[in-house]
């Protein structure tokens, strides 16, 4: 036992040390940063689009409990995540106004069902209309026909109306109407700038108190957190060098389709060296025709629109890699936190250590201490069991209170805990309830012989909850064990009850039978038996009887005697003699085999003493 006990402190040692590591190294301040990952293969989509992605992600990582210490940084991913989407919006409406898409095949026919649509609505109005104007001047019996004609027109319209809106709508999903998708950015633009402006960052003060758990479940929500900022910032920074990377195409391409600057200006008298299709910005209004000046407006416009999409590519790009940056220093803020609650967490598990060590501790100096107590075995016995569970049940709560933490509502969480205790494990409260009373005066100890629910058995373990006994058959017949363990939980304390055959110093009546044939005289050895008993029992009966009237309140019980005494009956055959005496539980067998060879011994008539004083 002593051994395993230094094994189990040794290991808790090492555990203790391997924690103070942790807290150590954990409690660093340290600044944890990642390089810029590089982004590869990177496909270009020059299609516009009106990209909304990053507010997005931002107001998601918002919405997460936010720490004063991140407040400013989510102000400005939430800023430069704003200005992003409105960047992109008016890319995208730039685009669409310098490249409308092409009309699709797709697009032509649902463009022709729609033109079919409103000229069906439009015959349908100008029917209506002849319709209204005819009735008033018709003839009294043709206006009630022409009322009917004027409704069947008017339900006609809104059929036709559908039928228009629906292909109206196809048509802007196909992109075949420029105006309708134009329409459409709009309001995606305007829905995305009202929840922008709606968007506030929710400081949320951290709360120290709490257990394990609690320390586990902000270590997981910190980890997401961090999971999604770096996802954010990867697709910042893959965003940042495709939006470069158009950049660079588009520049790439002014470059190879800017004419060279010639060496000697033209002048008005060599018109034919001017072409339309490659004016020169130097050129005057006076020195070209309308042709060539309607392709020197259309040639700027396209350049000043290349340029205002190299600055719109060139800002975006900027502002992801702002926002990229951001998002960095916002891991490494969560980082911090992240690695502040595993140190709080290891302190936990080093108090909970501690607590067992120091259990361990105290558990073999009680044990020490008790031994060194001069008591009678019973009680000692008891002291030691309740110290030892007192001391396990207070580590067992202080251990749970570090794992679990305080409850807020402590009264409520008791009641609550108390009544769900008390349904769902009502017999090991029973149970344990028992165990107190089995540990009172009139309880029992391990070494005890006792009866419970019909089996009797000497006490090998008494538990908390439960009672083991080795089974020992009648006691009134032998004292050897059956070899079979018997546990009863120790509700059988409060809800039955059973049998002590051992008093407080293990004392017990016992008694023997002796049968005298008939003819014998039975006189002599009643005074043989009597004195045989005595003679064992000089020392022990009044030990016995002043056990016995220390331990009772009861004034009855002490006028009872512990002497032997011994009865004489007429059976069929001869004369029956019990002889009861009082004995130790573990000397029982041993004066009951020598009262019996005593007996043995007297019923031979070869060695019967002759009558003393009977004539």
């Amino acid at each position: 036992m002593k051994s395993k006990q230094n094994i189990l402190a040794a290991i808790l040692l090492v555990l203790v040390a391997a924690v103070i590591y942790g807290l150590y190294q954990t409690g660093r301040q340290r600044a944890v940063s990642s390089p810029p990952r590089a982004a590869a293969n990177v496909v270009v989509d020059s299609a516009p689009a009106f990209d909304d992605s990053s507010l997005t992600t931002v107001q998601e990582i918002i919405h997460l409990p936010t720490t004063p210490e991140e407040s400013q940084i989510a102000q400005d991913a939430l800023r430069m995540a704003d200005q992003e989407m409105d960047l992109a919006f008016a890319d995208a409406v730039r685009q669409a106004t310098a490249h409308p898409p092409a009309m699709t095949p797709k697009a032509r026919t649902i463009a022709t069902r729609l033109a079919a649509a409103q000229k069906s609505v439009a015959d349908d109005e100008a029917r209506v209309t002849q319709l209204t104007a005819a009735i008033p001047s018709a003839e009294a019996t043709r206006k009630d026909a022409l009322r009917d004609q004027l409704a069947l027109a008017r339900a006609q319209i809104e059929l036709d109306q559908d039928e228009a809106d629906d292909a109206r709508q196809d048509l802007i999903r196909a992109g075949g109407d420029p105006q309708g998708r134009m329409q459409a950015m709009i309001d995606e633009h305007e829905a995305a700038s009202k929840r922008s402006d709606s968007t506030r960052v929710t400081i949320t003060v951290p709360v120290e108190t709490g257990g394990l758990i609690q320390r586990g479940q902000a270590w997981l929500a910190l980890d997401g957190k961090k999971k999604l900022l770096r996802a954010a910032r990867a697709a910042a920074e893959t965003s940042s060098v495709a939006l470069a990377k158009q950049h660079d195409t588009i520049e790439e391409k002014e470059t190879k389709g800017k004419p060279a600057p010639a060496s000697v200006a033209p002048t008005a008298s060599t018109p034919s060296s001017r072409t339309p299709s490659s004016p020169t910005p130097s050129s005057t209004a006076a020195d070209l025709n309308h042709d060539s000046a309607i392709a020197l407006v259309r040639s700027t416009e396209i350049r000043a629109g290349e340029q205002k999409a190299r600055a719109a590519l060139d800002q975006r790009a900027d502002n992801q890699r702002q926002l990229a940056r951001v998002y960095a220093r916002w891991t490494r803020v969560v980082n911090r936190q992240q690695r502040a609650v595993l140190n709080r967490a290891l302190r936990g598990v080093l108090l909970i250590l501690i607590i067992a060590l120091i259990g361990l501790f105290f558990d073999k100096w009680i044990e020490r201490l008790v031994g060194t107590l001069r008591m009678e075995r019973r009680r000692l016995q008891t002291l030691r069991t309740i110290v030892r569970v007192s001391l396990q049940v207070t580590g067992v709560l202080l251990i749970l209170l570090v794992i679990f933490g305080l409850p807020n509502n402590f009264g409520t969480f008791l009641g609550l805990a108390g009544a769900g205790l008390t349904v769902a494990l009502k017999d090991f409260i029973v149970g344990f309830l028992g165990w107190f009373m089995l540990m009172g005066r009139n309880g029992i100890r391990i070494g005890d012989l006792v009866e419970i629910n019909g089996v009797t058995g000497e006490v090998v373990e008494l538990g908390l909850f439960y009672t083991v006994l080795l089974e020992t058959g009648d006691w009134t017949d032998s004292n050897h064990p059956t070899g079979r363990r018997v546990t009863f939980t120790n509700s059988y304390a409060i809800e039955g009850h059973y049998f002590n055959f051992s008093t407080s110093g293990q004392w017990l009546w016992d008694e023997i039978r002796v049968v005298v044939p008939a003819g014998r005289d039975p006189y002599p050895i009643v005074d043989a038996i009597r004195k045989e008993v005595e003679d064992a029992t000089a020392e022990t009966a009044p030990q016995a009887q002043q056990e016995w009237q220390g331990a009772s309140r009861s004034p009855r019980l002490e006028t009872i005697g512990a002497a032997p005494a011994v009865n004489i009956k007429p059976i069929i055959g001869g004369i029956e003699i019990t002889v009861r005496y009082i004995t130790r539980a573990p000397d029982r067998l041993e004066l009951r085999s020598r009262v019996y060879a005593r007996a043995i011994e007297l019923l031979d008539e070869k060695r019967l003493p002759a009558p003393a004083g009977r004539g």
